[in-house]
């Protein structure tokens, strides 16, 4: 398994803004998909956005579509996730993902590759 490190977290008042990096440890295959999860404790991790590698296409969860970005520097391999206008409710642990094959890049159990996750506090 491939270790993804997550890089950028940390506490804002809702409103603010925070963006999120995501990077290997090592070099890795070129990856199908990328992608951010979340995850607040008691509860299912969930996805946020993802970054197919192939065309370039994104999607988002309602929750956050309009307010955060997903993007990626294809001269570093970095994956990025700008999170504007933050709530309260954004407040998690936010995951980094990969999936190397051709998979359904929207299903979370298809990513093979997960960091250890970084905090996002949201105060009110």
């Amino acid at each position: 398994q491939v270790p993804l490190v997550e890089y950028g977290g940390g506490s804002v008042q809702a409103g603010g803004s925070l963006k999120l990096s995501c990077g290997a440890s090592r070099r890795t295959p070129v990856a199908f998909a990328m992608a951010w999860f979340r995850q607040v404790p008691g509860k299912e991790r969930e996805f946020v956005a993802a970054y197919r590698n192939s065309d370039g296409e994104t999607d988002y969860s309602a929750a956050v579509k309009g307010r955060f970005t997903i993007s990626k520097d294809n001269t570093n391999g970095l994956l990025y996730l700008q999170m504007n206008n933050l709530k309260p409710e954004d407040g998690a642990v936010y995951y980094c993902a990969k999936m190397f094959r051709n998979s359904d890049w929207l299903k979370e159990d298809d990513y093979e590759a997960w960091g250890q996750g970084t905090q996002v506090s949201v105060s009110s």
